[in-house]
């Protein structure tokens, strides 16, 4: 394959003269004609799409441009799968050599797929060496259970509160989502825990830190009471996405580490969200040091093309053989050959330490944010993993859900695409964007959370 340089500088810079541009006001005439008709067959939506129904028509860069002609900087990465911004030339190239060369061959091997697995081994922490492709991140969560599960010997698994692991029958028995659709319980043999979350602690020392050995306590007494003593693997987020982009205190995961050694339990990495570059880091894990035995890639790993992947330390390699591993799209060409341009993006553009300079900048400036405005009750980011949380009072914490809700509206219509979570507001922007870019978006949410407290406070 054909390497071309592309700068971003030149490529995905934003010019904030004609971006964001909102010409018709959101949604326009255009985009409520399209909604209306695909609506009347596609019921299945987004918290996204039901507080603003525009229809997208184009993206490039860090802009997205909707069917009216309004044009939005893109704080959300598509959710969270354009890290390198929309149809980064290398990547789309990549995908349209193999869409015109070969489409599929099911699992049989092709140079695109051992120059990725090869790219993999080069590129991950410790012996991560073990990888087989999926195209969703719920089937390679699902995929990693029965590593595990076939690793050990054993069934039961443990999970976090608020984490969120995707929304097939295991991986959602995994995390919070609630649906009838499921039955009135979880799959048997999974476990919910709590995890640290610095703003809503459940334990703290006597200086005020966070008792990260109490939670680790806890799972010890929980593990002893509460299961049958058949725990194969401790699953969680590095970063919590769904939950509100909740950053673990420093000293948790190494602790975790120790405790799953030592208790002959295999820790599960779900990195679908949070892994590829967006933190800083090739897998958001290795800020704290720490390999895990299983881990799962998705969303950014193809740049939106839909390819993800369950990647297992060397003993448990073997684990593959024996639970029917293989799919009809993993590892097809075109999702290798995006998977692979993606990696050499982030080499090629230096983009891990580009995510990581923008996490220090959009947090200083959230900061401003939290010192101006009362509703403003934490604020939190990893590279371009970044949150804001909305309270009604600072004393008590209480979410403030319907601040959450017009404060994404606001910003939307000011030319703003993001990410809702009731009074959470998430933001992912490509790792390729600029500093002027990303402080303009900033901006429009500090103005937007202004508007939305002069209307409910």
């Amino acid at each position: 394959m054909q390497e071309t340089k592309f700068s971003t500088s030149e490529w995905a810079k934003v010019d904030l003269t004609q971006i964001p541009s909102v010409i018709t006001p959101p949604p326009g005439p255009k985009s409520r004609e399209y909604h209306a008709r695909c609506t009347a067959h596609f019921k299945g939506l987004s918290s996204q799409v039901k507080l603003f129904p525009v229809a997208f028509e184009s993206g490039e860069g860090c802009v997205l441009t909707d069917v009216d002609g309004n044009k939005y900087l893109d704080f959300s990465s598509g959710i969270y799968v354009a890290g390198l911004g929309h149809c980064h030339p290398k990547v789309s190239e990549a995908v349209a050599k193999y869409a015109n060369k070969l489409m599929n061959c099911h699992d049989f091997t092709t140079p695109i797929k051992t120059a990725l697995v090869e790219k993999l081994d080069a590129v991950l922490p410790g012996d991560l060496k073990g990888f087989q492709f999926y195209d969703s991140g719920t089937t390679a969560v699902e995929a990693g259970l029965r590593v595990m599960r076939a690793a050990t010997g054993h069934q039961e698994m443990i999970s976090c509160f608020y984490d969120f692991h995707g929304k097939t029958y295991g991986s959602v028995s995994l995390g919070q989502i609630r649906s009838s659709a499921y039955g009135p319980a979880r799959a048997p043999g999974f476990h919910m825990v709590p995890r640290p979350d610095a703003y809503r602690p459940m334990w703290l020392k006597d200086d005020g830190a966070i008792d990260t050995d109490k939670y680790i306590e806890f799972y010890d007494t929980y593990i002893d009471r509460a299961t049958v003593h058949d725990v194969a693997g401790f699953v969680l987020e590095p970063i919590q996405g769904w939950g509100g982009t909740i950053m673990p205190p420093d000293d948790f995961f190494p602790k975790l580490r120790r405790y799953c050694d030592e208790k002959h339990i295999l820790l599960m990495d779900d990195e679908v969200l949070a892994g590829w570059g967006r933190t800083g880091k090739w897998l958001c894990m290795e800020h704290w040091g720490v390999v895990p035995d299983v881990v799962t890639i998705g969303k950014g790993f193809g740049n939106g093309f839909p390819v993800t992947c369950v990647a297992v330390r060397e003993p448990y390699m073997e684990s593959f053989q024996s639970i029917s591993a293989s799919s009809s799209y993993g590892g097809n060409p075109m999702a290798c050959a995006a998977a692979l341009a993606s990696a050499e993006v982030i080499e090629e553009e230096n983009l891990l330490a580009r995510a990581t300079h923008l996490g220090e900048i959009a947090l200083k400036r959230m900061e401003r944010m939290k010192a101006e405005h009362p509703i403003v009750g934490d604020v939190r980011a990893k590279g371009c993993l970044m949150g804001i949380e909305l309270v009604k009072d600072r004393a008590t914490k209480e979410p403030f859900d319907e601040a959450g809700k017009l404060v994404y509206q606001n910003a939307f219509r000011k030319g703003l695409a993001w990410i809702p979570a009731g009074h959470l507001l998430r933001m992912s922007p490509p790792i390729v964007m600029d500093d002027e870019a990303l402080f303009k978006g900033l901006d429009l949410i500090d103005e937007a959370i202004g508007e939305t407290e002069k209307e409910l406070c």
